[in-house]
């Protein structure tokens, strides 16, 4: 029997605990069985059990009292309360306390095996989010750029870049279309700083409602305004000593935008309804998918906080710019999604990698990992084919079309052939009335006559 398909019964009546005991064991649990409460918490202390069925009414300590009596280090574990005597309140205050589920007897054997394998997909999923933590944290220790896939010799001179100046505490400006992994670029900054033992705080400019944001970035003190029942710090004080990445930062409005230049300029805060202000000791890391020199042009951006954020400028290129990048790119997308999702894609197919190549990825590295993890879990095979990337349609099969249809690169053609096949609808559509086809297609009468005559 393996570790998860321990299960401790606990009820005080003899026939419930034998009844339960078969049928479990049937299923595959490895089942131990406790008279009451104070019994389970022995055995609990002793051998900590994953799965717990357990009687809501028993003497000497009931299930409430037990849920509440386990012992809070170590893995917690899915106890499923039942009883006959259950009112909502009952199974309010079970779930309250700590119960995963709650079930009333009478009740039929399927339902409580029912319970107990819901319960073991809640405990498989626990352990996958505990793992996945830890990979993510392992990663963000790592302190290097290596994490960042990048072949294309514009990437790996942004890098060598990039690498120059997280030792420097200055200001960074990085730009890039959405979802060619800005952030991605700042934590690499970050990590490979003096700051990397430091806090790391990312906030999108665009997500907090413009009436919050003073009180986001610099926090508040008690009694600024209703609501405010205690201090509470800001964006900046939480990043003391680290990095504050602040995403879509051409989205910060005008106000805020002179508050953010005097906080840099004099590394200091003032908190909303505070006289006085506090030192700071924050790098700051802004991004945007933004033309910053057209937002000053026009207005939207102050120049000087402009020229303070933009100290040193790190501009992510688009996907279909480093497109040598994508076969390494799908390689470490497969293996992560393998892990996640448990799934055997070994490779993809020469033709498919033909069309991820030729797709201008209008969403950039974000867009390609959403394909291929549709076509990870579509692939009926370990391969994924052409088949797989629905949605994912080519550049150079739009050209295919076009050639279709028109079957020449003269202009002078390709219009005759336009104007034909659109005609040729209008007529259609008109049912051969040509004062509508004329309307449809808004020329003239006689223009409509003439082109008939010459093109059918």
């Amino acid at each position: 029997m393996t570790e998860k398909k321990r299960l401790l019964i606990i009820d005080d009546e003899e026939n419930m605990r034998h009844m339960l005991s078969v049928v479990t064991s049937k299923a595959g649990y490895q089942v131990t069985m406790a008279e009451n409460g104070e019994q389970a918490l022995a055995i609990q202390k002793k051998a900590p059990f994953p799965f717990i069925l357990c009687d809501l009414k028993m003497p000497k300590m009931d299930g409430l009292q037990f849920l509440k009596a386990i012992p809070e280090d170590g893995a917690k574990p899915i106890v499923i309360m039942m009883s006959a005597y259950a009112t909502i309140d009952d199974a309010v205050d079970a779930m309250k306390t700590g119960a995963y589920d709650f079930i009333t007897k009478p009740f039929k054997t399927a339902e409580i095996l029912l319970a107990l394998e819901k319960a073991g997909n809640h405990l498989e999923l626990q352990e996958e989010n505990t793992r996945l933590k830890a990979r993510v944290k392992e990663l963000q220790a790592s302190g290097n750029f290596e994490d960042i896939v990048a072949h294309s010799q514009k990437m790996r001179s942004l890098l060598q870049l990039t690498e120059k100046v997280a030792r420097y505490d200055t200001t960074v400006l990085i730009t890039g279309e959405s979802g060619t992994g800005k952030e991605l670029i700042a934590q690499g900054i970050h990590q490979k700083s003096e700051r990397n033992g430091k806090p790391f705080i990312a906030v999108n400019c665009g997500s907090i409602p413009e009436n919050l944001l003073e009180s986001e970035f610099f926090g508040y003190v008690k009694g600024a305004f209703t609501g405010a029942d205690s201090d509470r710090k800001g964006l900046f004080e939480e990043a003391e000593s680290g990095t504050l990445f602040l995403d879509e930062i051409g989205e910060l409005p005008l106000g805020l935008q002179v508050k953010l230049l005097r906080v840099l300029q004099e590394e200091e805060i003032r908190p909303v309804g505070s006289v006085k202000t506090k030192a700071t000791n924050v790098r700051v890391i802004t991004a945007t998918a933004k033309d910053m020199e057209k937002e000053v042009e026009e207005g939207r951006f102050r120049e000087d906080l402009f020229y303070r954020l933009n100290v040193i400028t790190l501009n992510l290129p688009p996907l279909r710019e480093r497109k040598e990048d994508i076969p390494r790119l799908c390689t470490h997308f497969l293996a992560m999604l393998n892990t996640k999702m448990n799934l055997s894609i070994e490779s993809i197919s020469q033709e498919a990698m033909g069309v991820l190549l030729s797709r201008e990825w209008k969403g950039n590295i974000r867009e390609l990992k959403n394909c291929l993890e549709r076509a990870a879990i579509v692939a009926e095979g370990r391969e994924i084919l052409p088949s797989d990337l629905s949605g994912a349609r080519s550049v150079s099969s739009c050209d295919e079309k076009i050639n279709e249809m028109l079957g020449t690169f003269s202009l002078k053609q390709a219009k005759k052939i336009i104007e034909k096949k659109l005609i040729s609808r209008a007529l259609e559509t008109s049912n051969g009335n040509k004062s509508m086809a004329a309307r449809l297609l808004e020329i003239s009468y006689p223009s409509l006559l003439a082109k008939i005559k010459e093109y059918l």
